[in-house]
């Protein structure tokens, strides 16, 4: 096994201790359990009928923002990997 050290830039690190990055980690858990059940039950009628218009809409919001959140964070730190020569 390997230990490897990397540098991320300044604004990932001061973004990860920030308190946006606890709505980001409470967020993700809904995108995986809630958003696609409440989807289920919005597409078969049985979930707030009046507020469909809001609910599907917000659904797929929170799915697309933690996904897109997480991958630019791997995509820095993918980076950064890339960068350092491990030799072998």
């Amino acid at each position: 096994m390997e230990r490897v050290t990397i540098e991320v830039d300044a604004r990932w690190v001061k973004f990860l201790h920030s308190p946006v990055y606890w709505i980001v980690a409470l967020l993700q858990g809904v995108s995986i359990t809630f958003a696609p059940l409440f989807l289920y039950w919005s597409g078969t009628g049985r979930f707030l009928h009046d507020l469909e218009w809001f609910v599907v809409p917000a659904c797929f919001a929170v799915i697309l923002f933690v996904g897109f959140f997480y991958r630019l964070l791997g995509s820095a730190v993918i980076g950064e990997l890339r960068k350092k020569k491990v030799a072998a």
